[in-house]
């Protein structure tokens, strides 16, 4: 098994790291417990060490130097607000900074903090620099906060955390032996050589779920329609720059046991693009559009009683979430994420975004988190939905 570095910083949450501690042991890993001083207000060192079965540094003679240690992953739950900072600008004045510092495999958070602290712009700018780094992000929750009020910020469940760890140490394979195809980015329908009809996407919530996808054991196929981030390793990538490239793509992997549409897809293109470029004359420029094929649909036509099938849809208000509704028995589809486009922190183009998961079972909602994370909560889902065609 594994042996994992745990770091607990200072908030009420601090209780719940004796629980992931504990889950941890329990499957075989070899857990050393680096408390903060602020932790240790919460809970004492002596505490994470029994449950451990490891001396908390602060407490061993023999000193145990944790940012020498070599570990297979590093795990910081809680983190608070003033950690993160100190992580995001590679700081290191104390064990458990020195710590994440020195370290040089993942390193897995999961934030708990007051909800203003949450949505503060510097707090978003931290966490903005610690997923451009790779680290990957856990929570937080929407929920009853430690102060009374209600909102983001409670730390992620124990159960969740260690699901999370056991992705990150390619022992949930979840997806082992499925075929997933997702799709990612946004369509350019050309009206002539050089100009073209799009939209804002940039690719990345598709990025996040070809890669969860594949850390849970799947095949994944990933259709890239004008990708402006890199691909996630160890999937397959096939161009689809038009809504007909991807049409023709999608159908052909009609037949995969999980299909996630996230690319914004043009509803219309140019009936009659120009061959080469139209000389800019003065005289008005009226292109005529045409419908495209609306490639859920006909997936949903296709697709069989054992697949899952999942649409994307952004939209404004609770207007856009009644038609998204609307999707599941008119496309034929298991499951819509809705995400209100709206505002302008989250959606297009955005590191973070907060979505309704929307099924036939009801909905449940995703709070603003980065799209790793929203990505994880997707498939959570799809998981939820495969185990009931079981």
């Amino acid at each position: 098994m594994a042996r994992i570095i745990l770091g607990i910083t200072g908030g009420i949450a601090a209780y719940k790291a004796c629980e992931v501690i504990r889950l941890l042991v329990s499957l075989g890993h070899d857990v050393l417990p680096v408390p903060t001083r602020g932790a240790e207000r919460f809970v004492q060192a002596e505490t994470f060490a029994a449950l451990a079965r490891n001396p908390v540094p602060a407490l061993d003679a023999a000193g145990l130097y944790p940012h020498l240690q070599r570990a297979d992953l590093v795990v910081v739950a809680l983190l608070t607000a003033h950690t993160m900072a100190r992580i995001a600008h590679g700081l290191a004045d104390d064990v458990l900074t020195e710590t994440v510092l020195a370290h040089d495999g993942p390193l897995l958070v999961a934030p708990a903090m007051n909800t203003r602290m949450w949505e503060h712009p510097a707090t978003r700018a931290n966490l903005a620099l610690l997923h451009e780094r790779g680290v990957e992000i856990v929570g937080p929750a929407s929920g009853e906060l430690a102060e009374g009020e209600v909102g983001v910020g409670r730390m992620a469940e124990p159960g969740e955390i260690v699901g999370r760890i056991d992705v990150l140490l390619g022992q949930s394979r979840t997806l082992e032996g499925l075929d997933v195809v997702v799709t990612a980015g946004g369509t350019r329908e050309p009206i002539d050589s050089i100009r073209f009809i799009g939209n804002r996407s940039s690719g990345r919530m598709g990025l996040a779920l070809a890669d969860e996808a594949h850390k849970r054991g799947a095949r994944v196929t990933l259709l890239a329609a004008n990708v402006s981030a890199s691909f996630p390793p160890g999937v397959e990538v096939v161009s689809t720059p038009t809504a007909a490239d991807l049409e023709r793509e999608a159908l052909r992997r009609a037949g995969a046991d999980v299909i996630l549409m996230a690319a914004a897809v043009g509803d219309y293109r140019a009936a009659a693009p120009v061959d080469g470029k139209r000389a800019k004359d003065g005289d008005a420029w009226q292109v005529e559009l045409t419908p495209t094929t609306d490639v859920v649909r006909a997936l949903g036509e296709r697709r069989t009683a054992t697949q899952i099938l999942v649409a994307f849809g952004a939209e404004h208000g609770a207007a856009g979430l009644e038609r998204k509704r609307g999707m599941l028995t008119e496309k034929n589809v298991d499951l819509v994420v809705y995400n209100d486009v709206g505002r302008d922190d989250i959606g297009f183009d955005s590191v973070d975004n907060e979505v309704t998961l929307v099924t036939a079972d009801g909905e449940a909602h995703v709070p603003l988190a980065p799209k790793p994370a929203i990505a994880a909560a997707v498939l959570d889902e799809v998981e939820r939905l495969l185990e009931q065609r079981r």
